[in-house]
């Protein structure tokens, strides 16, 4: 059952089907009288004084005129992401907003029979795919000190996309599959009670307006690969990485381009200086894009398990340490050292 994203409250649905453009009706028009211009006027007299209960889209791939639904709880629309495309959660995903982590588990990627999603599986692939390739760049970038004692730059590229791409899952495997078995460990998530909700509404029954709903406990038990579904969709920011590819800051070819601009001024070579290869800014970028989908991964997994950030937190710190210790073990299994 979807729920407001607001006040975590169960409603029945999220949209009304006002009409349907795929579905003309044949009757023929009536002609206009003044008793039914009377009632057009009534209800457009009416319409302007409650606009805040008409709300319609253009829902994508319904193509039908929608209402939004209100919720009875705290009076306002229980999603209102339905309406907007996938830029604008894409931008509230980077910004951490709760409501559109409830919209994505609960109202759009959440299932009874606990599988994932196919645009999830999707999406895991895709993140898959670009933490091999950055994590096989981010090796070969390393000096050559650290790969000297290792076979796997000697093989052929094919053999060295697979060595990563059995890293990058296993890695990968070993973080899902901790935080969900201490997750169902530690009971975390539940069917959730009218008295578990503290959020807090005026003695007229409207809720107060802000932009953020306190912690509830979530409407039903989360499953474990809802839990899987929170990691993919929370570490979306990690594609932000591959911008640290895309371009190289080396301090050999923008020194001379550096030096003939007339923007040189010692802010610009600061910059230039930290995101060079010398002065291991990439490594500062790479190492905080990190810590902000960790971040992303705790706000996910306390919306989601209904949880303090106290026991959301220990699920990704433990995650994290698994992971690194798996691929730890693997690259100084095979002469690699991660260099950071």
């Amino acid at each position: 059952m979807p729920i407001c994203i607001e006040c975590c409250y169960p409603v029945s649905q999220l949209y009304h089907v006002l009409h349907s453009g795929n579905h003309k009706s044949a009757a023929p028009t009536p002609k206009p009288s003044v008793a039914n211009l009377l009632s057009a006027s009534k209800a457009n007299v009416s319409a302007q004084k409650a606009p805040e209960n008409k709300s319609r889209a253009r829902i994508a791939g319904i193509g039908s005129d929608v209402r939004l639904t209100q919720c009875p709880r705290c009076k306002r629309f229980a999603d209102k992401y339905v309406e907007h495309d996938f830029v604008v959660l894409f931008i509230d995903l980077v910004l951490v907003k709760p409501q559109v982590y409830r919209h994505l588990l609960f109202n759009r990627l959440s299932r009874d029979d606990d599988e994932l999603d196919p645009s999830i599986f999707r999406l895991g692939i895709l993140l898959l795919l670009f933490d091999v390739y950055l994590t096989w760049s981010h090796i070969e970038s390393l000096p050559p000190s650290f790969t000297t004692n290792s076979p796997i730059p000697d093989l052929p590229i094919l053999l060295q996309y697979v060595f990563y791409l059995v890293l990058c899952t296993l890695t990968t495997l070993s973080q899902h599959l901790t935080i969900r078995w201490l997750a169902r460990l530690w009971k975390l998530g539940g069917p959730v009670n009218d008295g578990d909700s503290n959020y807090e509404f005026p003695p007229n029954g409207n809720a107060t307006p802000s932009n953020t709903a306190p912690t509830v406990a979530p409407p039903k038990k989360p499953t474990p690969n809802a839990v899987s579904t929170a990691l993919f969709v929370s570490s979306c920011m990690s594609l932000f990485r591959i911008l640290m590819v895309v371009w190289k800051y080396d301090d050999a070819p923008g020194s001379s381009s550096l030096s003939q601009s007339p923007l040189n001024s010692s802010s610009v070579a600061f910059t230039s200086g930290f995101l060079s290869t010398k002065g291991h800014g990439v490594d500062w970028v790479r190492r905080g894009v990190s810590w902000a989908v960790a971040v992303q991964n705790l706000e996910a997994l306390r919306i989601l398990l209904g949880c303090g950030y106290l026991g959301a937190g220990g699920l990704v710190a433990a995650g994290g340490a698994v992971s690194w210790m798996v691929s730890t073990a693997i690259l100084r299994g095979v002469g690699l050292e991660d260099g950071g």
